[in-house]
C-alpha cells in the first residue's frame, strides 16, 4: 500500500506552533497576514517581515513533534506499506524531526534561506531571538541583496520540484490522508480532488468541517494526534460504514 499524507497547520498547532491568526503574543496581532507574507510586504518592510519569520524559526525549534507526526513516521516501518509520502503546507520541520523520510514542502521551509537578489542559498549564522521583536535587520548577501526565508509568499509560485513530486505521489497513492488543513488553499487543495477523481480513498482528519468533508471517502472529526495513531487499524471497519 502506498500512503500520502497531506498535512496543514492543524497538525503543527497541536505541537504549539500557532497559526498566524492564533498567535496571541499581541505584537503581530495588528498586522494583516499579507503584510508579513507577501513580496510587497517584504519590499515595504523587510525588517518587519524578517523579524516575524526569524521568531517563528526559533519558536519551532523549541517545540516537539506530536503523536500525529510520530505516527506518520512509524507507518514507514509497517510490513505491507510500500511507502509513506508527506506533502505538507507547513513550513516547520516537525515531520522530519519525527522521522518521516519523504517530505515535500509545498510552501517552503523556515529552515532554508536565500538571497532576494541573486537567489543563492544562505547557510550563515542566524541571530538568536528569545522573545518576539517587531523589527530585525536581515543578513546581507555578498551580492548586496537581503537574505529572506525560502517561503512561498502571496504573489509567488509554488516550487516546481516539490509540487511535481507531490502530484506524482498522489497519482500513485492507494490512500490519501488529509489532516489539519482547511482545504481552501490552492493548488494544494486540488490534490484531494485529483485523488478522488482517480478512485483513490481519501480520508479527512479535522475537528472542523471543511469544503472537502462532503466529498471525502471518510471524514473523521478528531485531531491528528487523536485519530492518526489508530487510523490504519480502524480504517477497514470505518470504510464499511460509509
Amino acid at each position: 500500500m502506498r500512503i500520502v499524507v497531506l498535512s496543514g497547520a492543524g497538525i503543527s498547532a497541536e505541537s504549539g506552533v500557532p497559526t498566524f491568526r492564533d498567535d496571541k503574543n499581541g505584537l503581530w496581532a495588528r498586522f494583516d497576514p499579507y503584510e508579513l507574507s507577501s513580496t510587497q510586504g517584504w519590499q515595504d518592510h523587510p525588517e518587519r517581515v524578517w523579524a516575524w519569520y526569524l521568531w517563528r524559526h526559533h519558536l519551532v525549534q523549541r517545540v516537539d513533534p506530536n503523536d500525529g507526526h510520530r505516527t506518520v513516521a512509524e507507518w514507514e516501518k509497517i510490513t505491507g506499506i510500500e511507502d509513506v509520502t508527506v506533502v505538507t503546507q507547513n513550513v516547520d520541520n516537525l515531520h522530519e524531526r519525527a522521522g518521516s523520510s519523504a517530505v515535500h514542502h509545498l510552501h517552503g521551509s523556515l529552515f532554508e534561506f536565500r538571497c532576494d537578489n541573486c537567489d543563492s542559498a544562505y547557510a550563515g549564522e542566524l541571530p538568536e531571538m528569545l522573545e518576539p521583536e517587531l523589527e530585525a535587520e536581515p543578513p546581507q548577501c555578498t551580492c548586496g541583496g537581503l537574505i529572506r526565508p525560502d517561503i512561498v509568499w502571496f504573489g509567488e509560485q509554488l516550487p516546481e520540484r516539490p509540487w511535481q513530486a507531490s502530484v506524482d505521489a498522489v497519482q500513485r497513492a492507494d490512500l490519501l490522508i488529509v489532516v489539519g488543513t482547511s482545504g481552501i488553499v490552492y493548488p494544494a487543495a486540488g490534490l484531494p480532488e485529483m485523488a478522488l477523481a482517480q478512485g483513490t480513498v481519501v480520508v479527512e482528519i479535522n475537528p472542523e468541517e471543511t469544503p472537502l468533508s462532503s466529498s471525502a471517502t471518510l471524514a473523521v472529526r478528531q485531531s491528528a494526534s487523536d485519530a492518526l495513531p489508530h487510523l490504519l487499524q480502524q480504517l477497514p471497519s470505518l470504510l464499511k460504514r460509509v
